[in-house]
């Protein structure tokens, strides 16, 4: 590694040289440093790196599905994180995978059922957030995703963030086809609800998707608060407060 003198100071490659503004301000040249790509794609000694990286591109495809699958839900429900945390998520779903050979690990073989839990946003939880008990459904049969939630007082039931008035209580359901690309999807959710102390009416939140599907089906729970004023209903701080997760799961039956 060497020092730039002179000037003139330069960013960026020139052949086999690049050059940098390191972080104490001065400027560096280095040789280009790293493995071939056509060696790690053809070397033997490279069989363990090229398995780990097609398990990884799998899951990250796999993410980016999900995440397209429950976009709508996702915009004002997740971190910034999210996106990593889940391709995590999905390489373990894939390292569960029993019957196929390494490298050729992947979703359907493995255990999706290992995303039941997955929290969208890691700074606001479903988990944290909301207190009132609900039952989440599968049902292969008619293709209903379900989520039910017997009556209960806000007040006491809900973490409330300063300035929220209002809530709404959304299920997301999502039918995915990790081979061919493809999701059925829906979202279900209540009318805005006052936070006070007065009971609410019992909840059944059904997304319906493909009947007897037998593709691996998700069942996602949110909590979005709102701000009324003047009858105009406000997303409170942009969604920082919203919490979203993934409530259930079946894999191939």
């Amino acid at each position: 590694m060497a020092q730039q003198a002179g000037i003139l100071t330069i960013k960026g490659t020139l052949g086999n040289l690049t050059f940098y503004k390191s972080r104490s301000g001065g400027y560096l040249v280095r040789e280009k440093g790293g493995i071939d790509a056509s060696r790690i794609a053809s070397d033997p000694a490279f069989a363990r790196t090229r398995e780990n990286g097609e398990e990884f591109k799998r899951a990250c495809k796999a993410g980016k599905l999900l995440r397209v699958s429950f976009r709508s839900l996702m915009q004002n429900a997740s971190d910034s994180l999210a996106t990593a945390r889940l391709v995590q998520a999905f390489s373990q779903v894939i390292k569960a995978d029993l019957t196929s050979v390494r490298g050729q690990r992947n979703v359907i073989d493995g255990e999706a059922e290992l995303l039941t839990g997955f929290e969208f946003n890691a700074g606001s939880t479903l988990q944290s957030t909301l207190f009132a008990p609900f039952i989440s459904d599968i049902d292969r049969a008619t293709g209903n995703l379900t989520v039910e939630i017997p009556s209960f007082i806000p007040a006491q039931m809900i973490a409330v963030p300063g300035g929220a008035t209002h809530f709404v209580i959304s299920c997301g359901g999502a039918e995915i086809d990790f081979e061919a690309a493809s999701y059925v999807n829906g979202v279900a959710k209540s009318n805005e609800l006052p936070i006070n102390s007065l009971a609410t009416a019992a909840l059944n939140l059904t997304v319906p998707v493909t009947a007897n599907s037998t593709k691996p089906l998700f069942v996602a729970l949110g909590i979005q608060f709102i701000q009324q004023v003047n009858g105009v209903s406000y997303s409170l701080k942009n969604g920082t407060f919203n919490a979203l997760a993934i409530v259930a799961v079946s894999g191939t039956p």
